[in-house]
């Protein structure tokens, strides 16, 4: 009996394979780190290949460790970074380009020529974003007008385009030999080329940008069967069953399902993601619009997101490029050598500045240096710059909902620091809370895919399975938040400019 879901969790750095039971507890794990590939400044990208064995070699794996055949597993779910940018011929398999990462910015400049014919918020109200280099579409046409011949191809019906998700699904259910080409609402949604009201690609957009209808994957819902895994897979005949992006899928694994639940996921970069139901609330404080989920026929719900592009990746730079410590580990014994930041301040722009602000301009700096400041406050400094970047974000979500938010979930690989979770808290004034599985995309992805073939009933089913681990109530004074933010915001007015 097939007792187990399978989440694939493709992230920035990394790719997992995690087996959960019924219960929603992990059963085994696997993981496997890609390159990071910088060949310009502003530009990132990986190697798309490189992802799929990574995939492939950890689905194996985590079946050994967990002493399971596929037979024992009822469905795969996907969750993926998302905006990454994969374009691969349709016959052979093979990428065509190196992917490029949703971090990178290369792509300004067409959103420059875009803007100067209506502004950088001119497909808003169509699609809940601004014109940003950010989204999938820029990258899509940076391909077709830098790549010798691919505009050619794409015309012609040899090239297919999409972002991780539809990558691997496409790799899972045959590749070459009858892979299917989708995607989900949610990654459509981080397009700039779907109708929030429709969920289907616009033809204008499509227009506005240069990209061909037929190289783009079928959209779909977050939760059903899109086909089953090759037989040449380590999971064959095992039905891929769930997408979601990875921030909308640590959403779905808060069980955050509703209007008025939110929560914060703390990774590479950290992502608040608000629900507002069954109908799209456009920002007016800087945030986007998104699709929170889709489950088979059922309506779409969607959310309110903020985007903040460095958190975690802070930690290594200053790891990789300062050397200021050896293992990420390291950070927060540093941060906890000093009582406070002694007035220093990290912005770490280093690609422009996402929610609240859309600066692309905007550049990293360190602020309030003097003599007294040692290595262990701009520790500190780097954490704290993770929890006022989310302030920010949670100030401009209250801004915009009908509720305020009175308490925050939080998930990621940040989470397990008990310092920076407490300075969160106290500089957001709200509790925050810790889940007893803070590996909530993977998790996300077990339950959208579990939904879709029966192996859990409905969302009650899934909210009975989440549980706290630990609540951190706010316990710094209201002068000393106003304070503390009112200098970060003059450390961010800084950042601007300066690209």
């Amino acid at each position: 009996m097939a007792d187990h879901i399978l989440a694939l969790d493709q992230g920035t750095t990394s790719t997992r394979a995690i087996i959960f039971d019924r219960d929603g507890r992990i059963v085994a794990t696997a993981q496997r780190e890609h390159r990071q590939s910088f060949p310009q400044p502003g530009w990132v990208e990986h190697d798309a290949t490189e992802i799929w064995r990574n995939a492939r070699n950890c689905i194996g794996l985590v079946l050994a460790d967990a002493q399971l055949t596929p037979a024992d597993i009822a469905a795969v779910g996907i969750t993926n970074q998302r905006e990454t940018t994969v374009c691969w011929d349709r016959k052979t398999g093979r990428p065509l380009h190196p992917a490029i990462v949703w971090q990178d910015t290369r792509t300004q400049g067409i959103v420059d020529r875009i803007a100067e014919h209506g502004g950088v918020d001119q497909f808003r109200e169509r699609t809940g974003l601004p014109l940003n280099a950010y989204f999938t579409a820029t990258k899509i046409a940076w391909l077709l007008e830098n790549v010798e011949g691919l505009r050619e191809r794409a015309n012609a019906g040899e090239v297919l385009f999409g972002t991780v998700d539809t990558w691997l699904t496409w790799q899972l259910t045959g590749g070459p030999k009858g892979g299917v080409h989708v995607t989900d609402v949610t990654n459509a949604s981080r397009s700039l080329l779907m109708r929030l009201d429709s969920c289907e690609w616009d033809a204008e957009l499509l227009a506005a940008f240069g990209i061909p209808r037929a190289s783009l994957p079928e959209i779909r819902s977050s939760s059903e069967v899109y086909g089953h895994c090759a037989e040449w897979t380590p999971i064959a005949g095992v039905p891929v069953a769930g997408i979601l992006g990875d921030q909308q899928a640590a959403t779905f694994g808060q069980a955050a399902f509703d209007e008025g639940e939110a929560k914060n996921t703390y990774g590479t970069g950290s992502f608040l993601v608000y629900g507002t139901g069954t109908e799209p609330v456009l920002s007016s404080h800087g945030l986007l619009t998104t699709v929170a989920y889709k489950l088979g026929d059922g309506a779409t719900h969607y959310a309110l997101e903020g985007s903040i592009a460095v958190t975690g990746s802070l930690v290594q730079w200053l790891r990789d490029n300062l050397g200021l410590i050896s293992t990420s580990a390291e950070i927060e014994p540093l941060a906890a050598s000093v009582d406070d930041n002694g007035g220093c301040y990290i912005v770490p722009a280093f690609s422009g500045l996402y929610a609240p602000w859309w600066r692309p301009d905007a550049r990293g700096v360190i602020v309030g240096l003097t003599r007294y400041i040692t290595k262990g406050h701009i520790a500190r400094a780097a954490l704290e710059s993770t929890a006022f970047q989310s302030a920010d974000v949670l100030e401009a979500c209250n801004a915009d909902a009908d509720e305020p938010l009175t308490e925050l979930r939080v998930d990621g690989g940040m989470t397990v620091n008990d310092a920076l979770m407490q300075f969160q808290a106290d500089v957001l004034g709200v509790p925050v809370v810790r889940p007893v599985i803070t590996e909530t995309t993977a998790l996300g992805a077990a339950f959208a895919a579990g939904l879709a073939v029966g192996f859990w009933a409905d969302l009650d089913a899934l909210r009975a399975l989440w549980r706290e681990d630990r609540r951190f109530e706010p316990a710094m004074s209201p002068d000393e938040r106003a304070r503390l933010r009112r200098e970060w915001r003059k450390a961010v007015s800084r950042s601007f400019d300066l690209a």
